[in-house]
This record gives structure tokens, sequence and C-alpha cells, in this order.
């Protein structure tokens, strides 16, 4: 594994690990100011935008998994292609949301030697109560 790829997999470990601690401060230090992000059923959106629904969803139970399908590394940019599985649960106790599903992140190699994350398609979706466990 070369160094440029271990950092990018430890930049999706941190990404992970800092959602499930509410850790918004982190998250956005892993991404570049011009970040855009897609979802389904919304326009792209970028970092300060991603921002507000973080801090939205920080006294919320964030819990997941994410596995690393591709990962290609060209110079200065790489992209990976990941299957995450999130679960978000309500500060009131609600029902859980379990979302699962692929993403394609698109990260760039800053002047300091760092990955950040710059393009990101999210297709994750619900999944069913009838399909948990």
């Amino acid at each position: 594994m070369t160094d440029d790829e271990r950092a990018i997999r430890n930049l999706v470990e941190t990404w992970m690990t800092a959602s499930k601690a509410g850790d918004v401060a982190t998250v956005l230090s892993l991404m570049a100011d011009d970040a855009i992000f897609m979802v389904p059923g919304q326009k792209p959106f970028g970092k300060e935008a991603f921002r507000v629904a973080s801090e939205g969803l920080k006294e919320a139970g964030i819990d997941g998994r994410s596995e690393i399908q591709e990962l290609r590394i060209l110079g200065d940019w790489a992209y990976l292609r990941n299957h995450l599985e999130v679960t978000v649960t309500p500060p009131d106790g609600g029902r859980p949301l379990r979302r699962s599903g692929y993403t394609l992140t698109i990260l760039r190699k800053t002047a300091e030697g760092r990955w950040v994350l710059v393009r990101d398609a999210n297709l994750l979706t619900e999944v069913p109560d009838s399909a948990a466990g």
C-alpha cells in the first residue's frame, strides 16, 4: 500500500469516527472549501450547507461502517467507490433511520500534501425496517 493510499484510507476512517462522535469540525477539515455533495432528490450543495445539516445531527446517535470497494490515485487526484451503511438514531429515542448504498468520491492532494474531499456523489437510500437485522 502506498503512502497516498494509506492517507486516503485514513481520511475515510477519520471521517467515520468523527461522524459517530458528532465532531463536525474534524469532518469539515477533511474537505476542500469548494467541496460539492450530490444526494438523491436535492440540488448539489457545498461545505456550508453540509456544516449546517451536520450541526443539526450533533445530538443524534450516528453509527455506521464503510467499505472501500475501489481506490485509484492519479497524481494529485484520486477517486474512491465506497459502500456505506449508516444508522441515525434521533436524540428523543425515535425510530432509527438506516441508510445503505454507494458513494463515488473525488479527492485532491493539497499543496501541503493532505488529501481532501472535493466532490461526493452519495447514493445511499433508506433501508426498510423489514431488511434490518
